[in-house]
């Protein structure tokens, strides 16, 4: 299986890009909101988390491409939804992670449904099944971002993901823990962590600390 990509561009096309590493060229699939918005050019040597898709249905295997892993990992939740299919994903992606994941944890079904492909059943699939699962990703950041590195707990994994993962400072990353900790003393895993700095992100202005 491949799971990542580091090479030349030798070919782009408005939803793909074609690859060479080694000698071998590999056409990768961008998800809509990201062929959108990045345009390398022929010669550029680019590196990508990959999503490698093949199944009953998709007996060509399909690769899709991402600059982050976090991404990635979204996509990969995100083709679990009832009926959401690789190809149907990479085409209903036409807006960043974070903001498709934010609005499927504050169940906006409104957003979701005006996405390429979905429609309002689909949407309401999409919440039923991920809401409460992809907070982490709302968090994410624009810009670059470096590489994961070995954690001591999950307070610590937590810390991590949002500087090297999700692209924010370390200063307001502990921030943002600190906080979401004072709120809630008694998470335990590293998944209701990232639950509860999304939610308190997403406090009202003006709303006191509990």
């Amino acid at each position: 299986m491949i799971a990542y990509l580091k090479g030349r561009v030798v070919e782009r096309g408005p939803e793909t890009l074609v690859v060479e590493c080694g000698g071998v060229g590999y056409e990768v699939a961008l998800p809509a909101y990201l062929a959108d918005h990045w345009s390398p050019q022929e010669g550029e040597v680019v590196e990508l988390h990959v999503s490698y898709q093949v199944g009953a249905n998709h007996p060509k295997p399909l690769l899709v491409g991402f600059r982050r892993r976090a991404e990635r990992e979204f996509f990969e939740r995100f083709i679990t939804v009832d009926g959401m299919g690789p190809t149907r994903a990479v085409r209903a992606m036409a807006r960043p992670v974070h903001e498709i994941a934010d609005a499927i944890e504050r169940r906006d079904v409104n957003f979701l449904k005006r996405l390429p492909g979905l429609g309002e059943r689909t949407a309401q699939k999409v919440v039923a099944a991920l809401c409460g699962k992809v907070a982490k990703y709302a968090l994410l950041q624009e810009g670059p971002v470096a590489r994961p590195a070995a954690t001591a707990d999950f307070r610590e994994e937590v810390l991590e993901v949002l500087t090297r993962q999700l692209g924010h400072r370390a200063a307001e990353a502990r921030r943002m823990v600190e906080e979401a900790l004072r709120r809630n003393p008694h998470v335990a895993t590293a998944e209701e962590l990232f639950q509860e700095v999304y939610r308190s992100q997403r406090k009202p202005a003006g709303e006191e600390e509990a």
